[in-house]
This record gives C-alpha cells, sequence and structure tokens, in this order.
C-alpha cells in the first residue's frame, strides 16, 4: 500500500466541543480518506476529548489515528511524538479547536506537488474575531522569499511541510518551550525550503478563538514568555548570520514577543518580576536589536525598549503610564526633525540616543493619534466616536481628518479646535461595519485618518481609560450579528463583528453578557 499523501498532527488538550469540528473538518476532506492520515495526540485531556477521539478513531479505523501521554505542558511534545509515526509525503499541523475548508488539504498538496514546494501556506482566516495577520496572503505567490516577504509575521505551523523536508534536517519542537515552540521549526523549515508558496485564493484554515478560554500566550506569565521570547531570538541568532536576512526575522520577533512583555499589563506585574523582565529586556536588546531593526519599530515599542535597555525600571513604568494613565506625550520640533516627547527625551540621567524617539519620516502618523472622549451606538445606524487630539493645531496641519473601523470609513461631523487640543466627532454607518464580514468575524481596529506633510498619516485611536463595552445586536439580511467596541490588550479601541452562532449565544448566555447595552 502507497503512503498517504498527507498526514495531519494535531495536538489535544481539552479542546470540546471544538475538537469535534476540527476532526470532522478532516476526514469529509475532498482530498480523500485513503489520500489522508491524521495523527492525533491526547496530551492528558480531562474534557472528553479522549473519548470524541476514540469516537472518531471508531468511525474512520486506519485513517485516524489516537496517541496518549501524559500532560506535557505544550503542544511541542505532542507534536514531536506525531512527527515520529507520520508516514504522509507531506505534513499538515492543525490546532485542534481551529478547522479547515473542505478542499483545502486537496488544494494544498496538488500545489506543492505542481510548484515542488516545501512549504505551502494558504490562507488562514480569523473566527469569533480572532487576529490574524493578513499581509502574506494578500495575493497567490509560487516563490516566496522568508526576507524579502511579509512571512516573518506568520510563522505559526499551520502550513503543509513536506516530510522528507523535516526528516533530512531533523527538526523538531523545542520541548521546554510552553509557548511559540512553533516559531523554531517553522523558521528553519522555511530557511531550508527549496520553495515556499502561498495560496491567497480560497479560505483553508480557520483559526478560532474560543469562547470560554484566551490564547495560551496571554495565560503565560511574563517570565515564562520572556524565557521563551530569548529562546526564538536566539535560536534565530545561531541560525542565521548577523545582517539584513536576520533582521528580517528579528524584527517580528523585538515588536511581538519581546514588546508585548511590556504592554500596559506590565504595571500590574509585581515588582521583582517587572525587574527581572526589564533586565531579560535589555539583554535580548543589546545583543540583538540593531539600528535597521529600531527604525522598523512602532515608535510606542521602540520608546518602552529603550527606557529598558538604557534606563532603571522607574522611568520604564515612567514610560508606559505614559500611554496607559496619563495620555498622548507631546511632539518636540527641532528644526527639521519631529520626536516623540516621551519622558527620557533628551534626560541626561539617561543619554538615550534621539533615534529612539524620533518620528519625522511617520510624522503624518504622530499628529493622528487620538484618545477616545466617548463612544457609543446610535441605534441601529451607526457607531458614534468621539476622539481628541492634544494639538491644538491639528486642522490647519491636516486635512481630510477622518476616524474609520478597519475599512469601514466613517463621516466627519465635526472639527473643533480649541487653546489645549481639537476633538472630532465622527459616525461609522452600521451597513459599513457589516460590510464583507468574514464568515467567522472581524477584529477592527478604530483608526484615525488624515493627510499632513504630503503624506497619509493613521493611528490606532486609543481607548478609554476605563472602558465600558458598549453592544449592539444587528441584523444583515437574514443574519444577526454582535458588535462590541472594548479595547485590545495595547490599549487601542477596537470592534468586535461577529455573527450570531448558537454556540456563541449559548456561551454569552452562560457568562450573563447583556446585549445591545453597557
Amino acid at each position: 500500500m502507497s503512503p498517504p499523501d498527507v498526514t495531519v498532527i494535531t495536538a489535544v488538550y481539552n479542546t470540546m466541543p471544538y475538537l469535534t469540528r476540527c476532526l470532522t473538518s478532516l476526514v469529509e476532506q475532498t482530498i480523500g480518506r485513503d489520500r489522508l492520515e491524521v495523527i492525533a495526540v491526547d496530551d492528558g485531556s480531562t474534557d472528553g476529548s479522549g473519548r470524541e477521539l476514540d469516537r472518531f478513531a471508531r468511525l474512520h479505523p486506519g485513517t485516524v489515528k489516537v496517541i496518549r501521554q501524559p500532560n506535557s505542558g505544550g503542544p511541542a511534545a505532542p507534536s514531536n511524538r506525531a512527527l515520529e509515526r507520520a508516514t504522509g509525503r507531506y505534513v499538515y499541523f492543525i490546532g485542534s479547536d481551529d478547522y479547515l475548508g473542505p478542499e483545502a488539504l486537496e488544494r494544498l498538496v496538488a500545489a506543492a506537488d505542481r510548484y515542488e514546494s516545501d512549504v505551502v501556506l494558504g490562507r488562514t482566516v480569523g473566527v469569533n474575531s480572532r487576529y490574524i495577520h493578513q499581509a502574506i496572503f494578500a495575493e497567490s505567490a509560487v516563490d516566496v522569499d522568508l526576507f524579502d516577504s511579509a512571512l516573518p509575521w506568520s510563522l505559526s505551523n499551520t502550513k503543509l511541510f513536506r516530510r522528507e523536508l523535516i526528516e533530512r534536517h531533523g527538526l523538531r519542537y523545542p520541548e521546554d518551550m510552553p509557548v511559540g515552540s512553533d516559531q523554531p521549526f517553522t523558521i528553519e523549515a522555511c530557511l531550508r525550503a527549496r520553495r515556499i508558496s502561498v495560496l491567497a485564493d480560497y479560505d483553508y484554515y480557520y483559526a478560532v478563538r474560543r469562547l470560554n478560554a484566551r490564547n495560551i500566550t496571554y495565560k503565560s506569565r511574563h517570565l515564562e514568555r520572556l524565557r521563551c521570547a530569548r529562546e526564538i531570538i536566539e535560536f534565530v541568532a545561531g541560525l542565521i548570520e548577523p545582517g539584513r536576512r536576520r533582521d528580517a526575522v528579528l524584527v517580528r520577533h523585538f515588536t511581538w514577543e519581546v514588546a508585548k512583555l511590556l504592554e500596559d499589563d506590565f504595571l500590574r506585574v509585581d515588582r521583582d518580576a517587572q525587574e527581572r523582565v526589564r533586565a531579560g529586556v535589555c539583554d535580548l536588546v543589546e545583543r540583538y536589536l540593531t539600528d535597521d531593526i529600531r527604525d522598523r519599530l512602532p515608535v510606542e515599542a521602540r520608546v518602552r525598549l529603550a527606557a529598558a535597555r538604557y534606563a532603571d525600571l522607574d522611568h520604564l513604568l515612567a514610560v508606559i503610564r505614559q500611554d496607559a494613565e496619563q495620555g498622548i506625550p507631546p511632539a518636540v520640533v527641532d528644526a527639521d526633525r519631529w520626536f516623540a516627547g516621551y519622558p527620557g527625551f533628551r534626560d541626561s540621567r539617561f543619554d538615550i540616543p534621539d533615534a529612539w524617539y524620533d518620528v519625522t519620516d511617520s510624522a503624518a502618523d504622530w499628529i493622528a493619534r487620538m484618545e477616545t472622549v466617548s463612544v457609543a451606538f446610535d441605534g441601529t445606524r451607526a457607531l458614534s466616536v468621539t476622539a481628541r487630539s492634544p494639538r491644538p493645531d491639528l486642522p490647519t496641519l491636516a486635512t481630510g481628518i477622518e476616524i474609520a473601523a478597519g475599512d469601514a470609513g466613517g463621516v466627519t461631523t465635526s472639527v473643533t479646535a480649541d487653546p489645549t487640543g481639537t476633538t472630532v466627532r465622527a459616525r461609522i454607518p452600521v451597513d459599513r461595519l457589516l460590510a464583507d464580514v468574514a464568515p467567522g468575524g472581524e477584529l477592527r481596529i478604530i483608526q484615525a485618518r488624515m493627510t499632513a506633510f504630503g503624506a497619509t498619516g493613521a493611528a490606532a485611536v486609543r481607548g478609554p481609560r476605563r472602558p465600558v463595552p458598549q453592544r449592539a445586536l444587528l441584523r444583515r439580511g437574514a443574519r444577526l450579528h454582535v458588535l462590541t467596541t472594548t479595547t485590545n490588550h495595547k490599549g487601542q479601541l477596537v470592534i468586535a463583528v461577529a455573527p450570531v452562532t448558537p454556540r456563541r449565544l449559548m456561551a454569552r448566555l452562560r457568562r450573563r453578557l447583556p446585549l445591545g447595552g453597557k
């Protein structure tokens, strides 16, 4: 008997009832069960996931294979065990709470065979308003380069890999990493691959945000996340020589894994852990953050990393509080250069180079920074947003001032300046918020947009400092949607647009969250 075309591997730990949809989407793939092998590793589940795996194994003998082991604390060990048993020409990894489009595997394998690709990405979409970085899926491409594309921003293992590549290079997951263990595996696979292809012509992978839990990344402690970030960065540094190629990968890790350690929730960490995280971040910045990486970082992340590198914990906390509690810092204009006036700028105690604060090349984005004054649904017609800029000269510097939610542009109703700043009032029509919503819903960041200094500027609107979620239940055609305004982990104002499903409705009722009001 010839080996299957593809082995699908899933690590399972307490993912009922999502597991059922995941497994159903696999056994119903159009590629056919004779070309498919599913290896599910039960990592010590206690919620009935093991029984569900057994049920699918009985229904589909020879296709669904179950391995059991005591809980290992993460997906790395289960994935490695499954790799030892895999027999397919290709391997595909899937989270056990996610699911595939019906034609996903058939299309992916056909593309890998046609293009002789070692790695193939299929377009991933979020469900229940889960955020998925979409830049790599802008268009299909036969040949994608790890260092000259958006691929470093999509380093999850949810891709098709040629198994011969995996075995030739002995690729496995680091089992001491509870968070991000798929990234070293994916990075090395992409580095070793003869060809990486992207398919943007179909919704291949549905990444689900659970209604009853948060992603493990946000549940993990700061010190644990710091350790995992260090391991990823040191792995990349050991794999890729210093220079442009290494920087192209590391800019993602400093923007994402490292900078996230210093977001607003850092203020709530106990002081000993704060100091240990600051020291660890300082070490990573000193060793691996080049000028090229620095200049590509968002200014908020850049200034916080500078505080960790050049100053002490109290100064770092002051920088974070500036955004989280005090509001938008002023701009400092010196000759033809613009700088973000955060605490520490040109402070002789710290001697932080001006380049860490320089926003000259993005001055239009800088003056677009605003804070939420109020946000509310105007019945079923529009979302009304009032935002405030600290710049009284904003109307003279910028034109076309608009408040938008992702692609859903708003209608500016007034722009009013006074000696202390500028207030912008806008309405975003509901029909625009509901247009082109993905099947699983969408999470849209509220932005201020304008034209200034010959460029189009945009910046996420900071959410209320004491956010009160606003909700509305709205109909579009035959479908109902829940719209919720809240703030994300960066303190930005966002709106979640999600279709009402029986599962979502029951989860919301269990949590006793009201619809249509505060």
